[in-house]
């Protein structure tokens, strides 16, 4: 799944929200592009565990990014 997610700027924004993922899920495979604002998240397909997750670090879920598959 791919989330658009608001506030990450830095480094330390990317790894808060990755390892908040990982926690919730484990075995997740998480990539944040800071450019983007997106947050791609594979192995599970838990996403209101994810969702928490990214609140609970402190950043908010704009929406789903809808793939083309």
């Amino acid at each position: 799944m791919e989330l658009r997610v608001e506030g990450m700027s830095c480094g330390h924004c990317a790894r808060a929200v990755r390892e908040a993922i990982v926690a919730a899920c484990p075995g997740a495979t998480v990539e944040v592009d800071l450019e983007a604002g997106v947050v791609t998240v594979e192995g599970t397909e838990d996403r209101g565990a994810v969702v928490r997750a990214v609140r609970n670090a402190g950043y908010e879920v704009e929406e789903e990014v809808l793939g083309d598959g």
